[in-house]
C-alpha cells in the first residue's frame, strides 16, 4: 500500500515529458535536466533520482523563457 510519494522504498518516477530539446548548456528543455543526469537516471538510487529531479525543477523555474 502506497502512502506518500515520498517514502523511500518507492520507485522515483522519470521526470521526462518526451520534448527532449537540449539548449547551449546541455539542459533538457522538456524536463529541465542536464545531459550528465539523463544519462545518468537509469543507474541512480531513489535518493539521487530525487536530487535529480529537485535539481531540474529549480532550473526550469530559474529560466522563464526557457530559450
Amino acid at each position: 500500500m502506497k502512502t506518500s510519494s515520498s517514502t523511500s522504498s518507492e520507485a522515483v518516477e522519470s521526470p521526462c515529458r518526451r520534448q527532449c530539446c537540449l539548449n547551449d548548456q546541455d539542459i533538457c528543455l522538456g524536463c529541465g535536466r542536464s545531459l550528465a543526469e539523463i544519462l545518468e537516471w537509469g543507474k541512480a538510487d531513489n535518493g539521487r533520482r530525487r536530487q535529480i529531479c529537485q535539481a531540474a525543477q529549480g532550473r526550469q523555474q530559474a529560466s522563464p523563457g526557457r530559450a
